[in-house]
């Protein structure tokens, strides 16, 4: 499951993201290029406001098991998703190509206990909203060549593979020093560090 969860995170897909938008502009289709990355872009400052205000408002959410919502599963979604809309133009090949990165890497975060199931499910939702943007913004693909956009995917995802960004930690000690900030997000006195200690969530 580690192998598999690996695919999605950020010291993965960031290279990714910016390889697939080059192989983009490189064959002509600059306004896709723009918007893959602004997608993209997007879906990345959501999930970290939603990581922020989750975990700086941990004794609110924590009866809906949402700590932090998972970033790994939103980022497959909408680079999967994403890329599938890109290239065929159809907005129905998003959801099966989304749902099946959202569920191939949301069980490996599931089992490998890195997250809940409603923080997997956000993270998906995210995800496929981003992607769906992409697809009403980027307009119709002009004639693509698929070999070197698949090939710069298979270069980018075997290099990269395996490292990790360690992003998680400083979020939650942002969320943490914003949470002081209000009343109602304060945490109780006996677990001020404890939700910055969650082992296993990277994202």
């Amino acid at each position: 499951m580690r192998f598999l969860t690996d695919f999605a995170d950020q010291a993965v897909i960031l290279p990714l993201v910016v390889a697939i938008a080059l192989a983009l502009a490189a064959q002509g289709w600059r306004r896709g290029a723009l918007v893959w990355l602004a997608a993209v872009a997007g879906t990345f400052a959501a999930m970290l406001a939603l990581k922020l205000t989750f975990l700086a408002c941990t004794p609110l959410f924590s009866p809906m098991e949402i700590r932090s919502p998972s970033g790994h599963v939103a980022a497959a979604t909408v680079v999967a998703g994403g890329l599938a809309a890109l290239l065929t133009g159809r907005r129905r090949s998003i959801l099966p190509v989304a749902l099946l990165a959202a569920v191939v890497i949301g069980m490996s975060r599931l089992v490998l206990g890195a997250h809940s199931l409603p923080e997997v499910i956000l993270g998906a939702v995210v995800g496929l909203a981003g992607a769906a943007a992409l697809l009403r913004f980027a307009g119709p693909p002009p004639p693509l060549r698929l070999a070197p956009i698949v090939a710069v995917v298979v270069v980018v995802a075997a290099l990269f593979h395996g490292m990790h960004l360690q992003a998680e930690a400083a979020i939650r000690q942002t969320a943490y020093r914003a949470g002081l900030l209000f009343a109602v997000c304060q945490p109780t006195p006996a677990t001020p560090q404890a939700s910055l200690r969650l082992p296993g969530r990277d994202g």
